[in-house]
Formats: C-alpha cells, structure tokens, sequence
C-alpha cells in the first residue's frame, strides 16, 4: 500500500514537471518574440526578462547541486546585462558613444561571446544535454536580433568585429585541452558566435542562414551525446558496442560542426568566407579560417573513438542503437550532417 502510494505520487509529480516545464517552454518563447519585436528597448528589456525567468525554472527542475548552481550564475549575469540596458537608457541624452558601448557589451555578455564569455563554459558544465540546447540555440535568438538593429551604427561595428575577432580565438584555444564534452561545445558555441557575429556585420539574412544551421548542426551533437549518455571524452572511449551508423552518425555530426566539407556545416562558412572576401575584410577572414582548422582539432579528439568501425559485438550493437528513440532520429541526424554533399550537385542541376 504504501509502495503503491509513492509510485502514484512519481506519477503525478512527473507529469506536473512535464506541464509546468511545457509552461516555461511557451513564456521562454514568448519572451524571445516580444523581444525581437519590440517597439521600444524597454519592451525589449521586458521581453529578456521574460525570457530569463522562464528558463530559469527549466535549468532547475533537474533538481541537485549542480542544477542550482548553474541557474543562480545564470540569473546573476543576465540580471547583470539587463540592468546594463536599462542604466544605458538614461545615459542616451548625455552621451550616446557610451550608452552604445554599453548596450552592446549587455547583448554581448548575454550571447556568452567574447569578452564577455566567461560565465558561458560554467553553466554549461551544470546543464543536461536538452537544457544545453535550449542554452546554445533559444537563448541566442533575442540579442542577436537586438545586435542586428544596431548594426548600421559605426561604434557597433567596431565592437562587434573586435568581439568576432576574440570570441573566434578564445573558442578555439580553450577547447584544445578540454575532456569534457559540455565545455567543449561550451567552447565551440563561443567559436561560432564569432562566424555568427561576422556574418551579422554582412547581413541580417546571411546571420540567420548561418544560425539556423548551426541550431541544427549543434542539436543533432548534443543529442547523439544525450544518446549515448556521454558527459566526457572518457565515456565515450569506454563504450564497448558500437556499430558503424553510430560511428558514422557521430563523426559526420562532428566534423559538420566543425565546418569540414563536403559536410554540412561547411555550406554557410564558405558564404561567410566569399561575402568577407568581396568586402576586403581580409583580417576577419584570416583569423576566422585559422581558428576553425584549430576547433577541427579538438572535434577530431572526440570522434577518434568512432572511427574505428570494427566491434566485438556488431550484431547486438546494431540491434540495440535502433531503438525506438533512434529509429526516427539517427536518419534525421544523418540527414542534417550529409545534405551538404548534396549542394554541388543541386548548382549543377540549375
């Protein structure tokens, strides 16, 4: 009776975490909306506030040591930023150049780039696999948006190279001795703000186009992490079954995040790199191609463990990573990573 009585109570407390986390996930969103479309920057200050306390209940339904850690660094840095876009409000009728500097450096320190990232790796640590996602893709939706309508501004050009040129540098030699995997993306997300942020000074459709594939790209590694329950390097070298789609699948994910090509995350990077070269931004350019060989570095130390196809138990390993999950998702995955080798024949055709 009384085994009976907690199992029903995990019931229900289950689905009331489902529900409230399903709550959260509508006020995240609608906050995302309300800032991007914004007529003032209070409603748009209004709309990240509703962002950061509807995230901020989802990081904490984990529920440990961790989870509250993580979520009180992320409270302490967005409340930072945001009294920062606030306090440059008052300062736009006595200097603008500063209110701008200001402002910028808030939707920076929100992005977690450059040099404004050093809250972003920590929180990272603390966060399961789907909560990391929602971290690296929904949460950078707002202030690249806000950043875009400052763009035609000198002084936020300026910042903005300068935060390109340090977040692309930071993010590849921080990761290079990094073991474990949520730092490494940590990191990585750091590197691809850079190309993000490169690609906002072009234009706001080649930023977008960039950030769409790098939420899917980035997604389909956390999740093949989530898969195979994977915190660090180690974890990953230790699993003993493996077959070659789960070789392939990860790998493939990996070097497309690393912008390898003929993959897919090469497609938006080789639009980056022909824009920067027609507007003779040859210092961008060259950093930013230096320091993605160097992230190729650290994804390759992780995949090294999928490229050795041969297993002892192929047979029931083939069995066991179709489950029902993966059925649908690994072929998604596959499809996301490989569809750039598909390009070249698609320009041919027309």
């Amino acid at each position: 009776m009384k085994h009976s009585f907690y199992s029903e109570f995990n019931i229900l407390f289950n689905i009331f975490l489902s529900l409230s986390n399903m709550m959260f996930m509508f006020t995240l969103s609608s906050g995302v909306v309300m800032a991007i479309s914004a007529p003032s920057w209070f409603m748009a200050w209004v709309g990240l506030e509703l962002n950061l306390m509807s995230f901020i209940p989802i990081i904490l339904t984990m529920n440990n040591r961790y989870s509250s850690e993580a979520a009180l660094k992320y409270f302490l840095i967005q409340a930072l930023g945001s009294s920062f876009i606030i306090f440059s409000g008052s300062l736009m009728l006595m200097s603008s150049n500063l209110s701008f500097f200001m402002i910028l450096s808030a939707l920076l320190l929100k992005l977690g780039a450059a040099p404004f990232h050093f809250w972003f790796p920590q929180i990272m640590e603390g966060l399961t696999w789907p909560r990391l996602i929602i971290l690296m893709t929904v949460q950078k939706i707002a202030p690249l948006s806000l950043i875009l309508l400052l763009m035609p501004y000198q002084q936020t050009y300026t910042m903005v190279v300068g935060s390109a040129i340090l977040s692309a540098i930071v993010g590849s030699i921080m990761g290079i001795n990094q073991t474990s995997l949520r730092k490494i993306m940590a990191f990585s997300s750091i590197n691809h703000m850079a190309w993000m942020l490169a690609a906002a000074i072009l234009s706001e459709t080649m930023m977008f186009m960039y950030f769409l594939f790098y939420c899917f790209i980035s997604s389909s590694v956390a999740l093949i992490f989530h898969n195979h329950q994977a915190l660090y390097i180690s974890n990953l070298v230790d699993k003993k079954e493996s077959s070659s789609i789960s070789n392939f699948t990860m790998f493939a994910a990996l070097f497309s995040l690393g912008g390898l090509p003929p993959f897919t995350g090469f497609i938006p990077k080789w639009f980056i790199i022909q824009e920067l070269n027609n507007f003779n931004m040859f210092i961008l350019f060259t950093v930013l191609l230096s320091c993605a060989l160097i992230t190729l570095y650290f994804y390759l130390r992780v995949a090294i463990p999928f490229l050795t196809f041969s297993s002892p138990k192929f047979k029931s390993s083939l069995t066991i990573y179709f489950n029902r999950t993966n059925l649908f998702s690994t072929p998604l995955i596959i499809f996301m990573n490989v569809f750039g080798l598909m390009i070249p024949s698609l320009f041919m055709v027309i």
